[in-house]
């Protein structure tokens, strides 16, 4: 029975480190973004959701919106969290 437990077990791990928390953006958030001229950055390496961005990307804060702010990464806008600057979403 004990071997069952753990055999149970780990095949639940993988399910819980995929887990993830979705995050709802206020579709002005998004507008936003999508309507700035900000200058386009590069970084040599991989934008994923999730994942902070280095200190070298410097992020834009939203008005009237503290807990989203914006990057142009590669040609792509980035929706960030500016206190752990992990990306949000990338808009397309």
């Amino acid at each position: 029975m004990k071997k069952f437990a753990l055999i149970c077990a780990a095949l639940m791990l993988p399910v819980s480190a995929i887990a993830q928390t979705t995050v709802v953006l206020p579709g002005e958030v998004r507008t936003y973004v999508m309507e700035q001229k900000t200058p386009s950055v590069t970084f040599e390496g991989e934008i994923v959701v999730g994942q902070p961005l280095p200190e070298t990307v410097e992020i834009h804060t939203i008005p009237e919106q503290p807990d989203f702010a914006y990057a142009i990464v590669n040609e792509k806008r980035v929706i960030i969290n500016p206190k752990t600057r992990a990306v949000v979403e990338v808009v397309q």
